[in-house]
């Protein structure tokens, strides 16, 4: 249920966000999704890839500095209201949300994925299971990514 994403603080300067996009793409890793949030100096910018040891080494080796977080991606209703109806149950639980962001990865089903980072994961888990709020199992996110 769990992934594991990558975060790199990069320098505001145009190109910076070449460089680890690069390099990955070097070793043949495909990134399934990506965020890069922004201040006056620097960026974070968080990966989400198949292979994230792999991904991990190839950036260190690089010279980047590399931290690893557990994330959780949840099929969010794609309809009025449905980051709502999810966001009500997480409160109503007290869980604390750090970040999220959404991707696509080719759902048919009126489902958006979206990342969270949760204060508290393994609770997390339990919490939406709970609920019956679907976490997108790992294999079903990188099926068919290269």
């Amino acid at each position: 249920m769990k992934l594991h994403q990558l975060s790199l603080f990069l320098e505001n300067r145009p190109g910076a966000l070449k460089v680890p996009c690069r390099l990955l793409a070097g070793a043949g890793i495909n990134i399934l999704t990506l965020n890069l949030a922004d201040t006056a100096e620097y960026g974070i910018l968080r990966l989400i890839v198949k292979d994230w040891q792999r991904a991990r080494q190839v950036l260190t080796d690089a010279g980047c500095v590399v931290n690893v977080a557990e994330v959780i991606a949840i099929d969010v209703p794609d309809r009025p209201g449905g980051l709502a109806d999810v966001l009500d149950v997480l409160d109503s639980e007290n869980l604390g949300i750090a970040y999220v962001y959404a991707f696509v990865h080719g759902r048919q089903d009126k489902h958006a994925a979206m990342i969270f980072r949760f204060d508290e994961p393994d609770r997390a888990v339990q919490v939406l299971a709970s609920h019956h709020i679907h976490a997108v199992p790992s294999a079903d996110l990188f099926a068919g990514l290269t």
